[in-house]
C-alpha cells in the first residue's frame, strides 16, 4: 500500500468512528478491508445521515452521486443491560475484563447464566466466559460475595479493564 493509501485509510477510519458506523468491508481489486470497531454500547447511525460524496471521495470513486462501491453497515450494538456506570450506594468491588474479547454469561447458547444478579459466589468461581481469537477463556471471580449487578450485556465486545460485574464483597 502506498503512503498516500495509508492517509486516505486513516481519514476513512476517522470518518467511519465519526459516523458510528461500527463495521466496514472494502474490496477494490487485490485490496481487502474489514473494520469492526469494538466499542461500548454505540447506537447504530443512520444510513441516511452519512455523508456519501465524502466516503465516495475517501474511495476513489468519483462519481458521488451514485452508490460507492464498497459495501458498508452499521451493525447494532447489543442492548445494554443497565447503566454502564459501576454501582455507588455502597463500597463495591468491580470485577474487570483481564481480555479483550466478547463477554457471554452462559457456558453455551440456550444455557443459564454462570452468575445472576443476587447469586452468592466464592473466589476462584467460573461467572463469565469473554472469546478471544476463537478461544473460551472462562473467567474466575477475584473476591467472594453477592453479585449486585452484571454490567455489560450478552455478547457484548468487552475492552480489558472494562467493568464486568458489581459485587458486594464479605
Amino acid at each position: 500500500m502506498k503512503p498516500d493509501g495509508i492517509d486516505e485509510l486513516k481519514e476513512l477510519i476517522a470518518f467511519l468512528k465519526e459516523n458510528e458506523i461500527a463495521e466496514f468491508d472494502l474490496d477494490r481489486g487485490d485490496l481487502k478491508v474489514r473494520l469492526k470497531f469494538a466499542s461500548a454500547v454505540v447506537p447504530p447511525a443512520p444510513a441516511q445521515g452519512l455523508d456519501l460524496a465524502m466516503l465516495a471521495r475517501l474511495m476513489g470513486n468519483s462519481s458521488a452521486t451514485s452508490a460507492p462501491t464498497p459495501q458498508f453497515s452499521t451493525v447494532p450494538a447489543p442492548p445494554a443491560v443497565e447503566a454502564a456506570a459501576p454501582v455507588e450506594e455502597e463500597k463495591l468491588h468491580i470485577l474487570k475484563s483481564p481480555i479483550v474479547g466478547t463477554f457471554y454469561e452462559s457456558p453455551s447458547p440456550g444455557s443459564s447464566a454462570f452468575v445472576t444478579a443476587g447469586d452468592r459466589i466464592e473466589k476462584g468461581q467460573v461467572i463469565c466466559i469473554v472469546e478471544a481469537m476463537k478461544l473460551m477463556n472462562e473467567i474466575e471471580s477475584d473476591a467472594s460475595g453477592e453479585i449486585v449487578k452484571r454490567l455489560v450485556a450478552n455478547g457484548q465486545p468487552v475492552e480489558y479493564g472494562q467493568p464486568l460485574f458489581a459485587i458486594r464483597t464479605n
